[in-house]
């Protein structure tokens, strides 16, 4: 007798089991899904996806990924902005690694006119240089072991360095008619950056690193001072805008018992008044979804709420106005109180700088600030064309200073895009005395460029109130990278001072930099821009 198995059926019938469930998936499912995005192509307000379903979408998927592809694919190293990719790698490599070295050859276009730095025959050797180098101190740094296609591994390693800090003869000294004077050890520190902008840990990671390296600084923004800012220890710029975030009792006026409690703690070094910002001279804006409890208790609004400070401080109405009520602050809280502005035109500024000669009331330093500087959030129209760049800018601020006799009155800060040793220099040679930098440090903490700054959604954790998305940056690890670019900043700006042929950074003028045109003219600074005498006039 043969027996037939049942064994042939049974596998039979699994086959066919696999065969329907593999042409649901495959097919099945890839059907359902184009009949689902025909039927929601009915419904969206867009003439495209409307008109060409698959199509449409297709284009809006695209145009979703093309910021990000352009960024790392198809841009060109030195192209585009806010920053170029070249720009952004030389802060990372900074911060991470604590090197800006490069192989082969600088990406610069040197066809095109520019600021370059005169070397000098004979430059300076390391030990002839005029640095505190003294004392080193306890550092991390990334060390690549392996990097492939798609891996990189890499480790943090401890060492010993030393912080590149001006000595007490170079000290940088704001308010020295205060009763407490804010004392400088460096050149470079950290821009405004609101709290509500960016997030707490940006905050401590950014401060923490600025008080290893010593000789910086952090600036709060119009955003008031968050309990982060007074945490990390490091000399605190408090900005007051005329929003008057933390600096207002609850009716929105300013209070002055607000200022003077801020005034007494210790590392609050100055206070700022923002009279103007490059790319948002419209005043701050602060959208609702970023509003937390916490940001609206420091600023005193509601929770939620979008937030659109006003251009101009309601009860300054004029140069004299102004002055007055910077004297006013410099009295009774002992510190320095400074400016923060953007300028139009030259001719803009002669009545705020005879006022200050006429009153002898002077704001104990001046922040010029580039129609090119960063913002979270404003329209492109001021973004694009409201004020001027930085260079001409501070160039027209030192100017008319020494116009006005009133150099040796107040110190001036430069800020707008110096994210290098190289542009930093220029500023310091134009006239500046100290340079601050929002998007640098922002970049050294981790930021990826992705354009997320007004969403609360940021992926690298830095311009977030989200706990979430703050998950990203660990300040305990972040701060090592602020605390690298300060450092390396200050030892490139050390070197460029050396191969000019001078000790310190605190020498550098305008015969220092050259500018060359298209055509290969070249002139220094020093001669396009000489120092004015009382009368306005450029002796060459």
């Amino acid at each position: 007798m043969v027996v037939v198995s049942n064994n042939n059926e049974g596998d039979a019938e699994v086959v066919v089991t696999i065969l329907i469930f593999l042409l649901l998936v495959f097919i099945g499912g890839p059907l359902c899904f184009f009949l689902w995005l025909r039927n929601l192509a009915k419904k969206p307000q867009h003439s495209i996806i409307r008109a060409y379903p698959y199509f449409g979408w297709m284009r809006y998927v695209l145009e979703m990924m093309g910021p990000k592809l352009r960024q790392y694919w198809f841009d060109s190293d030195n192209g585009t902005g806010p920053f170029s990719r070249a720009d952004y790698l030389g802060i990372i490599f900074s911060a991470k690694y604590r090197t800006d070295l490069i192989s082969f050859g600088s990406k610069r276009d040197f066809e095109k006119q520019g600021y370059y730095i005169a070397n000098g025959l004979f430059p300076l050797l390391n030990e002839e240089l005029r640095v505190d180098n003294e004392e080193k101190i306890h550092a991390m740094k990334y060390k690549i072991e392996h990097e492939g296609l798609f891996t990189r591994r890499e480790s943090l390693e401890g060492d010993q360095i030393t912080r590149w800090l001006y000595p007490n003869e170079d000290t940088i000294i704001v308010g020295a008619e205060r009763e407490n004077p804010w004392m400088l050890h460096g050149p470079f520190g950290a821009s405004a950056t609101s709290y509500g902008s960016v997030g707490e840990n940006y905050i401590l990671s950014t401060g923490y690193g600025s008080r290893m390296a010593g000789g910086s600084w952090i600036n709060t923004g119009e955003g008031g001072i968050a309990p982060e800012h007074l945490e990390s220890g490091a000399d605190v710029v408090a900005q007051i805008g005329p929003g008057l975030f933390g600096f207002r009792n609850e009716d929105g006026h300013f209070s002055l018992e607000e200022f003077r409690k801020h005034a007494q703690q210790p590392v609050i070094k100055a206070f700022e008044l923002k009279f103007g910002q490059g790319a948002k001279i419209r005043g701050g804006h602060l959208e609702g979804s970023k509003v937390t409890a916490k940001v609206a208790r420091i600023r005193k609004v509601k929770e939620g709420q979008t937030i659109n400070s006003p251009n101009r401080f309601s009860f300054l109405h004029n140069e004299t106005e102004a002055l007055q009520f910077i004297k006013r602050l410099q009295d009774e809280g002992g510190k320095p109180v400074g400016i923060k502005i953007v300028v139009g035109y030259g001719s803009n500024l002669d009545a705020l700088f005879a006022a200050m000669k006429g009153m002898h009331i002077y704001p104990d330093f001046i922040t010029v600030d580039g129609g090119e500087g960063g913002t979270g959030a404003t329209y492109k129209s001021m973004a694009d064309s409201m004020g001027l760049p930085l260079y001409p800018a501070l160039i027209t601020v030192v100017d008319k200073a020494h116009q006005f006799g009133v150099r040796d009155k107040l110190k001036i800060f430069a800020s707008g895009k110096l994210i290098s040793a190289d542009k930093i220099a220029i500023a310091l040679a134009i006239g500046a005395d100290a340079v601050n930098s929002a998007r640098g440090f922002m970049i050294a903490g981790g930021c990826i460029m992705a354009m997320q700054c007004h969403t609360g959604k940021c992926p690298a954790g830095v311009t977030t109130t989200d706990p979430k998305h703050q998950e990203a940056l660990v300040p305990e690890e972040k701060k090592w990278r602020a605390m690298n670019y300060i450092i390396n900043v200050r030892q490139g700006l050390f070197a460029l001072a050396a191969a000019c042929g001078i000790d310190t950074p605190r020498k550098f003028t305008r015969d220092h930099i050259v500018f060359k045109t298209e055509s290969g003219q070249v002139e220094r600074l020093s001669e396009l821009f000489p120092l004015p005498d009382s009368s306005g006039r450029r002796e060459k």
